[in-house]
């Protein structure tokens, strides 16, 4: 892992308190004892976390001051996990957006939020990004990986970008980077998982497996990208599915049903020219349910398109 150095400078990526460790608590570590620099860039507080908080709080009604509640404890195991992995408070930003609601951040106010991420990594200066693959299976997993992308497709020179997947995703056949670790990095670990206390009321198993998976870490993927949408959904499915694009001017986000389509036969759909978000680079789409589910994870998720 050539790449790890004193003159490494980490930035890592984590929509929720508990990621950092889960995905990168080898690869932090790793960077430090090499004389490198990490910073941890939070984008939510994991505040839509109901049924831990209702088993550890005994009350089935979650308001907004529950919530509130809810986001403090979270933030507050995330510096603590933070200081199990080596790192203090200068060494972290954290963004407070909703829990579960970066795709649609995405969909009404894309370009304030690159702004604001364009302005942490401008201030860090990432040789090195970890950050979710874009086929995460978590709907803001794969947000996260959008707008990292339209953030870091403005930096000259581009940083090195290592994609990692928490909730699943089809791992691609390209040659991939693995943190190894000894013993007492794993315990650090381990004990940086356990200050997530809130996580571990439910889902301890479930917790511990993913933290002991080796962290394993794949490029971008270099191979040419389709034009036409992947999707031709069906009568009825069709009028409770939503289209969300993404590019580096912005979103939008239209139900299937009147989303701006071109359609030729014996062909895929494409997205009209005219009602793409404006600005150059990679077009982001995603397709949805609009019915309400308890199953929170992305069915078809996040596609990449060439204009």
């Amino acid at each position: 892992m050539d790449i790890l150095s004193a003159r490494t400078r980490l930035l890592v990526v984590a929509p929720h308190p508990d990621d950092e460790t889960l995905a990168t608590g080898i690869l932090i570590q790793r960077v430090l004892a090499a004389g490198g620099s990490v910073h941890v860039l939070l984008l939510t507080d994991g505040d839509n976390n109901p049924w831990p908080q209702r088993r550890a709080e005994r009350q089935l009604w979650i308001g907004r001051q529950a919530r509130a509640r809810w986001a403090s404890r979270r933030r507050t195991e995330f510096m603590a996990a933070l200081g199990e992995l080596g790192l203090s408070r200068a060494d972290m930003t954290a963004m407070a957006w909703p829990d579960q609601g970066l795709t649609r951040l995405i969909a009404v106010d894309a370009a304030a939020r690159v702004e604001a991420l364009d302005a942490v990594v401008g201030r860090v200066r990432p040789t090195l990004v970890a950050m979710p693959a874009l086929d995460d299976r978590h709907p803001d997993h794969g947000a996260a990986h959008v707008l990292m992308r339209l953030v870091l497709e403005r930096q000259t020179p581009a940083p090195v970008v290592w994609l990692y997947r928490v909730h699943g995703g089809a791992r691609r056949s390209c040659p991939s980077v693995a943190c190894v670790a000894d013993a007492s990095t794993w315990a650090r670990k381990r004990a940086a998982l356990a200050r997530h206390a809130s996580q571990l009321v439910l889902s301890r198993r479930r917790m511990e497996r993913l933290a002991a998976r080796t962290e394993r870490f794949e490029a971008l993927p270099t191979e040419p990208l389709p034009t036409e949408l992947p999707w031709a959904p069906r009568w009825p499915q069709r009028t409770c599915l939503r289209l969300t694009a993404a590019a580096a001017g912005g979103g939008a986000a239209w139900r299937w049903v009147h989303a701006p389509l071109h359609r030729q036969p014996g062909q895929g759909c494409r997205l009209a020219a005219e009602a793409l978000p404006a600005g150059e680079g990679v077009l982001f789409v995603k397709l949805e349910l609009t019915l309400p589910s308890p199953w929170i994870f992305d069915h078809w998720g996040w596609r990449e398109l060439r204009r």
